[in-house]
């Protein structure tokens, strides 16, 4: 991951998160070291639709679990349809429950550089800081 840009690394990040689970912008800027990037990482889902492998961008929400990227889906609806087929129930555009679907890359996937998990302590996403 090390060569790749920061889009690419972005992308590989968001391949690994599973059907029927949900992460933050913040969490994969925390996983790549860029922990105030994570503006950046909405730019880069914003930009993946023409991408190859596809980018499962609607499981990438806010850290509040809202679903914010809505609008850079060929409709409005796409983004919560998607989700909802996945078995997340969202509502008024937020996933119910975040806490329960959030997939912290921190803790599930190996660090890129010593091929280790990460230790941290558990992140829960609306509590105090950004996740």
């Amino acid at each position: 991951m090390k060569d790749e840009s920061f889009f690419q690394r972005v992308y590989t990040v968001a391949r690994k998160i599973p059907k029927g689970r949900v992460t933050s912008y913040g969490a994969i800027a925390d996983y790549l070291g860029t922990g105030l990037s994570a503006r950046m990482v909405g730019w880069a889902m914003n930009g993946c639709s023409n991408t190859y492998p596809p980018v499962p961008a609607h499981r990438v929400l806010n850290r509040n679990g809202l679903l914010t990227g809505k609008h850079h889906f060929a409709t409005p609806t796409l983004m919560c349809e998607m989700l909802e087929a996945e078995g997340i129930e969202v509502e008024n555009d937020q996933v119910v429950n975040f806490a329960e679907y959030f997939w912290n890359p921190l803790t599930e996937l190996q660090d890129p550089i010593t091929k280790k998990k990460k230790k941290t302590s558990s992140i829960i996403p609306n509590k105090k800081g950004r996740r």
